[in-house]
């Protein structure tokens, strides 16, 4: 089974692209974050013509995930146990999306910005990434063979190699301690991020700004975790740099895990 993240930055806007990616790539199932609109807004036909079954969760033309799968959708569960809320009035927002396929439990996570270290935004990523934690946490405590990825955009670089230039990032959110050990929790929970391996110095995100992506100063942002019996199954990932390019791309590229 071949195993897909994606930000699309828009599912509206890039609808044709995301189908011919899986159309080319022969992904069954991939998780979207940032699909930017409500449910009713979601291009569903054009998922459905190409043989995908999609769940997904919006509310406004902010956030929003969902999976395409073309083996079976089911076991639907918008937002995990005791997520954090944001807003005024406090409400429970459209990052975080459950489903099961193929014996696989797939989490499409769309984590928080954080904005800046001192924004209460970033208390508030803190906050998402610890329930977050403690729910993958005690799904293996109650079934330690099960298959569970947690797969999408993290915005968390968890090492200096994930970012073209450490010293740009000095006091910015992405890469700072608490956040990485937040990241870190979920490892020693159990998950491993499994594309690593496979995809030394690669980068999933370029900003759309000062030529970012020509002169490859990028960031290792969208990774998938894995329990550990899914874990054993990866076979091979690679991050398809080429989506970057040409006109109408995300400022994100697909990562994708191949399965036995």
């Amino acid at each position: 089974m071949r195993l897909a993240t994606w930000n699309v930055n828009s599912i509206r806007t890039r609808v044709d692209r995301v189908v011919a990616f899986l159309e080319r790539s022969g992904t069954d199932v991939l998780a979207m974050q940032e699909t930017k609109c409500r449910d009713d807004q979601f291009p569903l036909a054009a998922f459905t013509a190409a043989g995908y079954e999609v769940a997904h969760h919006g509310l406004s033309q902010w956030n929003g995930v969902a999976v395409a799968s073309r083996v079976g959708l089911s076991d639907v569960e918008v937002g995990f146990p005791d997520m954090p809320t944001w807003g005024d009035p406090p409400a429970a927002e459209a990052r975080a999306l459950g489903v099961s396929v193929a014996g696989v439990r797939v989490w499409s996570l769309y984590v928080p910005n954080g904005r800046e270290l001192t924004d209460p935004h970033y208390v508030y990523k803190l906050d998402w990434l610890a329930a977050l934690r403690t729910a993958a946490a005690e799904q293996l405590v109650r079934d330690p063979g099960a298959q569970v990825a947690l797969v999408g955009d993290w915005n968390i670089a968890p090492r200096d190699e994930d970012v073209w230039d450490m010293t740009a990032f000095a006091g910015s959110t992405h890469v700072s301690g608490p956040e990485r050990a937040a990241f870190a929790a979920l490892l020693d929970a159990g998950y491993t991020e499994v594309t690593r391996p496979y995809t030394p110095g690669a980068y999933s995100y370029w900003d759309y700004q000062r030529l970012r992506f020509p002169r490859n100063e990028g960031m290792r942002i969208d990774l998938a975790l894995a329990s550990p019996a899914l874990a054993a199954r990866v076979r091979g990932a690679h991050i398809d740099r080429d989506e970057r390019k040409g006109k109408g791309a995300s400022d994100h590229v697909p990562v994708v895990v191949d399965l036995d």
